[in-house]
């Protein structure tokens, strides 16, 4: 397992799920990079930053929209050290982008040093087990042969398959329980017990929380970044996770704002 040391106050946040159609949560993402340049020592974005990645070559003639993001995340990295995951929307992002924002990509998954101890750090979606299906894809399109397959095709071609990919998966979601689209206990357990790290953080399941868990006489924690939409819903919804040496804090994107 890589370890990561990360002193000083570290910034994180998830499930942005950026794109041409939520302009307004993009803004407050490029607000959120303006404070992180002033305030973090380190900013982590561990997974689904934009809701669907084909591939890095579409950074060489980016539209508008990726464009400003790119420039914002170049700025921020310019200031700060900038890590990026790759979560189930953009399990494509390679060091193509990295590069071209001067970020680093994060492993699967990343234990931290940070001021306040060890923590684990992943995008999450590999916890949910009971989702046989989802896992199942998740396979396939980790898989290297698929990727180098998936890129060889025209952007086009491959935003058609992204498209309708996404539409399948919405579809097959409304038949699926809450329960079986959230993390699997057992499976928590397990990376507790595997990695022997008292704190876990990850995003994917859009519902934030702070978990205090007991795995063999331990307590561990399990803490859930929020997703963010701000074109969708009202009240705006998102935020982040602060880690300094004062622990781990929640702060709520409407109440920062």
């Amino acid at each position: 397992m890589i370890k990561i040391a990360l002193p000083g106050p570290i910034w994180l946040a998830s499930d942005l799920h950026l794109g041409p159609a939520t302009p307004a949560t993009s803004g407050a993402f490029l607000a959120f990079l303006e404070a992180a340049r002033q305030e973090a020592a380190a900013l982590l974005l561990p997974g689904d930053i934009f809701d669907a990645w084909i591939g890095d070559d579409v950074i060489r003639a980016a539209p508008p929209w990726l464009a400003t993001v790119l420039t914002a995340l170049r700025d921020t990295s310019a200031r700060i050290p900038v890590w990026l995951g790759r979560g189930n929307r953009d399990f494509l992002i390679g060091e193509e982008l990295a590069t071209a924002v001067g970020a680093k990509l994060l492993p699967e998954p990343a234990l931290l040093q940070t001021d306040a101890g060890p923590v684990l750090l992943t995008h999450g979606d590999e916890f949910c087990t009971d989702d046989a299906a989802y896992q199942q894809f998740r396979k396939m399109v980790r898989n290297p042969q698929w990727q180098a397959e998936f890129l060889a095709k025209t952007i086009p071609e491959r935003l058609a398959m992204a498209q309708q990919a996404r539409g399948e998966s919405q579809a097959a979601n409304q038949t699926k329980s809450m329960e079986i689209m959230d993390v699997n206990g057992a499976a928590i357990e397990a990376i507790f017990r595997d990695s022997g790290v008292p704190v876990l953080v990850h995003g994917h399941t859009h519902r934030p929380a702070r978990h205090v868990l007991d795995v063999d006489g331990k307590k561990r924690e399990r803490w859930v970044l929020p997703d963010w939409d701000c074109d969708h819903v009202s009240p705006p919804r998102g935020g982040w996770l602060i880690i300094d040496s004062d622990g781990l804090t929640f702060y709520d994107l409407e109440t920062e704002s």
